[in-house]
């Protein structure tokens, strides 16, 4: 039975799908999900890149940050990095920091297999709480609140609705259900004052992996950098949703028509897990990736690169000078305000004297 049927027949026996129901099945199947089963999704031949893949440099920065924490709390036990696709933050990490003890959380068998080869001595396992609780240390989470599951609401004259997943003749299409609870009241707090038929992620499955993540750490920091905005940011995003799909670096299709065989994401509302956050009582900052890159060293780092491939045009080989282009051209991609450095961070520190 393929991944469909096995929809299809859910659907059948309890009546029209949540959303976020759809997309856990869709994305994290073990058989047949989008990143549950089939080829490595997070590199040049697959299906997209993360900034990680794009530069050796980005998990050479985060490192500046974990070492950072460690000085703050004086002392690490681990990092854990959630969502570890290729492994290519860690590798640059480990590099960095090579004593210390390194996890990586990845659901992909592919994703587990080039992780295991590419650095050694990380401990991979397939959810967080396989890891033992109340660890000081550092919880990095780059583009995988995107991915986790979120309903859909929309708003109605008088409230909220959800759009649900049906069978509509021989396919897969949404309908309209009465929303639950908690999912209106997250949308009437994080998306207020809307025009009817505004659609709005609601992205409870977010809030609770934070938690989860806040409960792993006794004294330290969770770091989230993806694409998102507060709630005045996505405000006029919200007529369509931001619901796409990605396959082969490109756009895919509406994302009920082949579950499985695209990713699911959308943008990230970074004030609602920043409330989540303070609420649990830990400290909260946001800034852009390009500004959370240049305070812990990169543009210094782009600096140093372009000193070099400057003497390098003067006296070194051609190949140095090539090397260096490229890495300049690396971290420059990182930072630039109109792609990946107006991505979104959120750090949520645990203060040093956490208790359980």
């Amino acid at each position: 039975m393929t991944l469909l049927d096995r929809i299809a027949t859910e659907i059948s026996a309890t009546g029209p799908m949540y959303f976020d129901r759809f997309m856990e099945m869709a994305l994290y199947d073990p058989g047949d999900g989008f990143f549950g089963a089939g080829r490595l999704r997070s590199h040049r031949e697959g299906d997209f890149l993360t900034s990680p893949e794009v530069s050796p440099l980005f998990g050479e920065t985060l490192a500046r940050f974990v070492a950072g924490e460690r000085d703050r709390i004086g002392g690490l036990d681990a990092v854990i990095d959630c969502g570890a696709g290729s492994g290519a933050l860690l590798a640059g990490l480990v590099d960095e920091i090579p004593d210390l003890l390194s996890y990586a959380v990845e659901v992909s068998p592919a994703a587990r297999e080039s992780i295991q080869a590419r650095v050694p001595g990380v401990v991979v396992v397939g959810a967080l709480d396989e890891i033992p609780e109340r660890l000081r240390g550092v919880i990095i989470a780059n583009e995988l609140v995107d991915n986790l599951p979120a309903a859909v609401a929309v708003r109605t004259g008088d409230g909220w609705e959800e759009e649900a997943v049906a069978i509509v003749g021989d396919r897969l299409g949404a309908a309209p259900v009465a929303a639950r609870p908690d999912v209106a009241a997250w949308a009437e707090r994080f998306a207020p004052g809307l025009p009817a038929g505004s659609r709005v992620e609601v992205q409870l499955g977010a809030a609770r992996w934070l938690l989860a993540a806040l409960q792993t750490i006794d004294a330290g920091a969770v770091v989230m950098i993806d694409y998102g905005d507060t709630a005045d940011g996505l405000r006029n995003r919200r007529a369509q949703g931001t619901v796409r799909t990605y396959r082969a670096h490109h756009l895919g299709p509406d994302p009920l028509l082949e579950p499985g065989a695209t990713d699911i994401t959308m943008d990230v509302a970074f004030d609602a897990l920043a409330a989540v956050a303070a609420e649990a009582g830990a400290e909260v900052e946001y800034s852009t990736q390009a500004e959370f890159l240049t305070r812990w060293g990169l543009r210094d780092r782009l600096s140093e690169l372009r000193h070099a491939e400057l003497d390098a045009a003067r006296s070194g080989p051609v190949m140095e000078r090539l090397q260096l282009r490229s890495r300049v051209t690396e971290a420059e991609t990182l930072l630039h305000p109109r792609g990946l450095g107006d991505f979104r961070a959120l750090v949520v520190r645990r203060p040093s004297t956490a208790t359980a």
